[in-house]
């Protein structure tokens, strides 16, 4: 009886064994039959560099039971014969929204009206932060979307919120055509970040800069919400809960992933990094992040370039991205950057397999491309213990390809996921090669089938043709029977090892035949693993990387150089004023020596006859290279222009060719208080953060007027504080007396005893009170966009109300009404030479005003805002000349020494004096003549521009664009397919500017 209810027993735990699955209600009869397979005779990729040839795969119950040659198994197994297929993991893609419905587009780049968030319920006081979503609790399976993945070979993807800054959560799942609690595999899989804001129709940030200033805040804010949790707010907690898991930002490019990884540096954390495959532009800032990448291979298609007008269209960028972009994962590998490749970005996911496939016959290896896909990706999400690889134990996931899956003609049959079988495409039934037996009626035949060709082997020497067609598992067979030629049609349908059927010989006996596999055609196998060895792939050599990737860029970047500038007349800006027939030695970045006669042996010698030596022009008040120039709260102090500064913007060689060698980047006008300022040396080629002048003082953007208080943005922005000019000033008064109230409460923390600090609460760090703070003390320093004579006096009277100075005001075009009052207080102007009449604002405006300025004791600059005009602004300075019978001498120092006392920087710029940076500009004439050209603009011993260069250069844009158009050309003749021209878009942006141009 015992052993009767022990059996019953064990029954019963067999049967909660078997319908624990069940998780889900099934409406049918359940198959609980154990899937159990062998699939042998393939060329099996265990992982993406060992593999084995003849080898034999076993799985059951959706896990890899078993992998390698001469493999026994039971009955049990259902046997797929292979055919020497290949098998290899099935690919992972970490960038995808599978499962996960799109979040309806929302006005994106802010509604100034909207300041507060319009999510209901305790979340985060921006919508932008959207950390309390977790895909796991959105995802619902989608059959179609699955099957368009496994066309293309995945198996396992990461599905994630597109969208948001902080956009919560993402869940690793299995393309399964099952319910959702069998595809997810990780819950928690990964936390996601990115610069786009998204739907969210929140005000601010409307920017990048202010993405990142964003960002940087809810870091700081998630760490005291850790520690205090003084109120709730559930996108802080799921934010800190988040961080345990392996972080990805979404960077978009080249120079996402540089300004992402900044973040990261901030605040201790590696980032992965997408981006879309445009990182071979700047290698080497790339590598130096130590970021692993998400790449697409996104393949630009080549331009329809019958029109030679639309031809110009096309941007030389454009044109080598077209040729260059394949090469992107070679140059990866080759820079040791670790990278998953994804399938986002294209149009089509029939493309993903070819592009990639384009990127193997340029040089990227099979070994990496398959890494880049299955164990990199899984690693990265750490799953590298179930996914990525086929050994034993891990997920069934595979699939089965015809050849090798990176030859053009090879096709995915096959994608099993978890054990589970999804045919992608019927395979060709021809039989594979080897040696077969043909019976037909009494006569027996040695037949040969070698790439899907038929031989009927007679002897050594007698070989017949046998054609042959195949239909589904259908075949028919002709050939003329050796000896007598008669003719010989069978028919038949597949078997086991063969096929067979009936036919007829010489068009009348009919008759019964089978044709019976024998053996493989002898070739060396081993018995052993194998690491899969690559012959180099040669291929057409591209054109070159420039720096910047850009027209006017270069192969290699200038290089520091010891000059000596002979017989040259030198404005030096200092006591010397003007001197003819001088030398001037440039060694190591500095302006070594001034004299005549000077000599230095290892010096390029520079003829000056006749020619003209400055300062290098420096530009107070510039809005070039920069991706955005605007954000629009209403202190947006926390913002920094050094986030956004494009280093491939063309102004800054255009302005280089106009002598300028330093420019002030700054906010935009859309607040009272705009961001932080970015002050940068034109150094065409470098990258952004190579630009930025080391230990410069901090300044930041303040702006008075029309733009601020939107009374000119028309009737949809009538709500945003402030609204009027009185609410102007009070934006100012609160901003400075709230920053000492909370320089107040951190004096009062940090003077408590050690104990004491422990059960006090730190208070919060704010960003932008941090700023204004540096303002008061003094260690940042305003330049204020100003026009009317009352805001000019209102915002003075602020300033010494919380005793600190405005340092420059910009444009001041009624400067010269309160002239008296500006040099009391201390202020330098910034103004333009002869701008009116653009705006009611203006209307007072006078050319006279610089020297009227000047007159009173004002160090005055004039500068651009203007893209155009700061490629002049030699002309532009010597307006004042004219106007206000000012020196040459003066005139020139309002672009050059005065700019640069503003800037506080000139102890090493701004006039040519021993120590100072060699930042110099050689001129063909007067400098302030209209017929002046800057030969040469050097920056700290670089020659940045130089004119007989420039003419060179022009002439291999020419000849590289004929190439290339060339190209494209044949391309398309050889039947690719092309795309019709579309110009880049690039920005010129001014004060009231609100694009964004990344």
């Amino acid at each position: 009886m015992k052993k009767i209810f022990l059996l019953i027993a064990l029954c019963l735990v067999g049967m909660a064994v078997a319908f624990s699955q069940d998780n889900f209600p099934y409406n049918g009869v359940r198959d609980y039959h154990q899937k159990s397979y062998a699939f042998i005779n393939a060329k099996i990729f265990i992982d993406y560099q060992t593999s084995i040839d003849s080898a034999t795969l076993l799985i059951k119950e959706g896990k890899v039971v078993n992998v390698g040659k001469d493999i026994n198994f039971s009955k049990e197994y259902t046997v797929v014969d292979c055919g020497g297929k290949y098998i290899y993991p099935s690919f992972i893609d970490l960038n995808t929204n599978y499962g996960f419905s799109k979040p309806k587009p929302g006005k994106g780049s802010g509604n100034p009206s909207q300041v507060k968030p319009e999510t209901p319920g305790a979340y985060n006081a921006n919508d932008a932060i959207k950390s309390y979503i977790n895909v796991s609790e959105h995802f619902a399976a989608d059959k179609k979307q699955a099957s368009v993945f496994r066309k293309s070979g995945f198996g396992t993807v990461l599905s994630l919120n597109p969208d948001g800054i902080a956009r919560g959560t993402s869940t690793l799942v299995l393309l399964l055509d099952e319910n959702e609690n069998e595809s997810i595999l990780i819950e928690k899989a990964a936390a996601h970040y990115s610069f786009n804001k998204g739907t969210s129709t929140q005000a601010y940030p409307s920017s990048l800069m202010g993405s990142v200033a964003l960002l940087r805040q809810t870091y700081l804010d998630a760490k005291w919400y850790a520690e205090t949790k003084t109120y709730t707010d559930l996108s802080l907690q799921a934010w800190i809960e988040s961080q345990k898991i392996p972080q990805f930002f979404d960077g978009g490019n080249k120079h996402g992933i540089l300004r992402a990884d900044k973040i990261g540096d901030e605040f201790g954390i590696q980032y992965i990094i997408n981006s879309n495959g445009s990182e071979y532009q700047n290698i080497k800032e790339v590598k130096n992040t130590n970021a692993t990448l998400i790449t697409q291979v996104n393949f630009p298609k080549a331009y329809n370039l019958d029109d030679p007008y639309e031809a110009k269209e096309v941007s030389l960028k454009q044109m080598k991205h077209w040729e260059l972009a394949p090469y992107n994962l070679k140059i990866l590998v080759e820079n040791n950057v670790d990278f998953a490749v994804t399938s986002s970005g294209l149009k089509t996911k029939d493309d993903f397999l070819k592009n990639l496939r384009e990127a193997v016959s340029v040089g990227l290896s099979k070994k990496e491309a398959l890494k880049s896909l299955t164990y990199t990706p899984a690693n990265l999400v750490k799953a590298v213990d179930k996914i990525g690889s086929l050994k034993k134990g891990y997920l069934a996931n595979f699939i089965i390809t015809s050849k090798d899956i990176f030859e053009e003609e090879s096709i995915i049959l096959e994608n099993w996921v978890k054990g589970n079988r999804y045919e992608v495409k019927k395979d060709k039934p021809d039989p594979k090669e080897g040696i077969y037996e043909l019976k037909v009626d009494t006569s027996t035949y040695k037949v040969e089938a070698k790439k899907s060709k038929f031989q009927i082997i007679v002897n050594d020497s007698t070989k017949t043709s046998l054609t042959h067609k195949f239909d589904n598992n259908l075949i028919t067979l002709n050939y003329d029977m050796p000896g007598t030629k008669e003719k010989v049609m069978l028919s038949g349908w597949k078997t086991e090892n063969g096929w067979n059927g009936n036919g007829q010989i010489a068009y009348k006996d009919w008759v019964d035949w089978q044709l019976t596999f024998k053996n493989m055609p002898e070739k060396p196998t081993s018995d052993t693993l194998k690491t899969e060895k690559e012959e180099p792939v040669e291929t057409e050599e591209p054109g070159d990387i420039v720096y910047p990737f850009s027209a006017y860029g270069q192969k290699t970047i200038p290089k520091q150089q010891t000059l000596l500038i002979k017989n040259i007349t030198v404005w030096t800006n200092e006591n010397q004023g003007i001197v003819e027939n001088f030398d001037v030695l440039v060694q190591d970045g500095k302006i070594k020596k001034i004299g005549k006669g000077l000599s230095f042996k290892d010096a390029i010698e520079i003829d000056g006859s006749e020619k003209h030596l400055t300062p290098g022009i420096i530009d107070e008040h510039s809005h070039i290279a920069l991706f955005s120039v605007n954000d629009v709260a209403t202190n947006s102090g926390m913002v920094r222009m050094k986030d956004v500064v494009n280093p491939e913007d063309i102004n800054i060689y255009r302005q280089l060719s106009g002598g300028v060698t330093t420019s002030q980047l700054l906010h935009g006008s859309a607040n009272p208080i705009g961001g932080q300022s970015a002050i940068i040396k034109l150094k065409w080629g470098e990258s952004a953060n190579n630009m930025l002048i080391e230990n410069a003082d901090p300044f930041i953007k303040f702006a008075l007027g029309e733009n601020v208080k939107q009374t000119n943005w028309g009737s949809d922005h009538t709500t945003r504080y402030p609204q009027t000019r009185m609410g102007v000033e009070q934006v100012y008064l609160n901003a400075f007396s709230n920053a000492l109230e909370y320089e107040k409460e951190w004096n009062d923390y940090n003077k408590l005893s050690g104990k004491e600090k422990v059960k006090t609460q730190a208070p919060r760090k704010d960003l932008v009170h941090e700023t204004m703070l540096e303002i008061i003390r003094k260690r940042r320093f305003i330049t204020c966009h100003s026009y009317v004579q009352s805001e000019i006096n209102m915002l003075m009277k602020v300033a010494e109300k919380y005793d600190f100075n405005i340092n420059t005001f910009t444009h001041i075009l009624e400067g010269y009404k309160v002239a008296d009052k500006m040099k009391a207080h201390g202020a330098g102007a910034s103004t333009f030479s002869d701008w009116w009449a653009y705006k009611w604002e203006v209307r007072y405006a006078i050319p006279y005003n610089a020297a009227l300025m000047h007159n009173e004791g004002i160090t005055v600059a004039i500068n651009s805002d203007d893209a155009e005009m700061g490629r002049r602004l030699n002309q532009e300075a010597a307006k004042s000349v004219k106007y206000g019978d000012m020196t040459e001498e003066e005139a020139l120092k309002m672009v050059t020494l005065n700019p640069a006392k503003l800037l506080h920087l000139d102890d090493r710029m701004g006039s040519i004096k021993e120590g100072k940076d060699a930042d110099l500009v050689i001129w063909s004439d007067n400098p302030l003549s209209v017929y002046a050209k800057a030969e040469k603009t050097i920056i700290e011993g670089t020659v940045y521009y130089d004119m007989k260069k420039d003419a060179q250069l022009r002439e291999s844009i020419k000849t590289e664009r004929a190439r290339l158009i060339k190209k494209m050309k044949d391309s398309k003749s050889k039947g690719k397919s092309t795309q019709e021209p579309k110009p880049e878009k690039s920005y010129n942006f001014h004060c009231d500017d609100m694009e964004s141009g990344y």
